[in-house]
């Protein structure tokens, strides 16, 4: 009698077991190859799927950029005219103030410090731009007195330029101003603030009025306080 054949040894050993994963890989890397009709082929694609799904639902999301102007006071802006807000956004910055009829004493400042051609011809810039109710708050003689004196007044008005236009989600930090000085805002995106120990008044913070409003060459920030330059 001739002896049993003895029958093949099948990958159910430990060795085998260890080497299985490995195989596995380049299936995986590769998106495992063509979709298979087995029920084992069918498992890996759909732990593929779930996979993927858990990565997606616990990427990290980031918050939406404020866009188009923000503050309670926007209705300073007409909806037709040369002082709303599409008649602003081709014209330079010290020429659109003079169409804004809250912010005529700033204009008259400006002028007066003979700095229109300077803030319309800066490229790039955000401005902080007060109201008239602003410089009221200083006093009945804080304004002559400070259209008298134009070094001052010239510091004084740098002070609230600074550079590049800055969007809401970018105004709140440190910034250096055209003057050289530097000015803290601080503040959600949507409700940008400057302490009060940097007003000129010293009273209260200086808030946004309506910002975001872009011009020719500069986004305005219109606020109620006048700020302090530093030194």
């Amino acid at each position: 009698m001739k002896a049993p054949r003895s029958r093949p040894r099948l990958l159910s050993r430990p060795g085998a077991a260890r080497l299985a994963p490995l195989l596995a890989v380049p299936l995986l890397l590769g998106g495992l190859g063509a979709c298979s009709s087995d029920a084992e082929g069918g498992d890996a694609a759909a732990g593929s799927s779930t996979a993927a799904g858990q990565a997606s639902s616990t990427a990290p999301s980031s918050a939406p950029a404020v866009t188009g102007p923000i503050g309670p006071g926007c209705g300073l802006f007409p909806a037709e005219g040369p002082a709303s807000l599409a008649a602003l956004a081709t014209t330079p910055v010290g020429t659109a103030a003079g169409a804004v009829p809250e912010l005529s004493t700033l204009t008259s400042a400006v002028l007066t410090a003979n700095l229109v051609d300077v803030v319309n011809t800066r490229e790039d810039v955000t401005v902080l731009a007060p109201t008239n109710a602003a410089f009221d708050a200083l006093g009945p003689e804080a304004l002559p007195a400070l259209l008298a004196d134009v070094p001052r007044l010239t510091a004084l008005l740098t002070h609230h330029v600074l550079p590049g236009r800055l969007a809401p989600d970018e105004l709140a930090g440190e910034h250096t101003t055209l003057a050289g000085d530097r000015v803290t805002v601080a503040g959600p995106a949507d409700a940008p603030s400057v302490s009060a120990e940097q007003t000129v008044a010293g009273a209260a913070p200086a808030t946004v009025v309506c910002g975001n409003v872009p011009t020719a060459n500069a986004t305005v920030y219109v606020v109620d306080q006048v700020l302090a330059p530093v030194g």
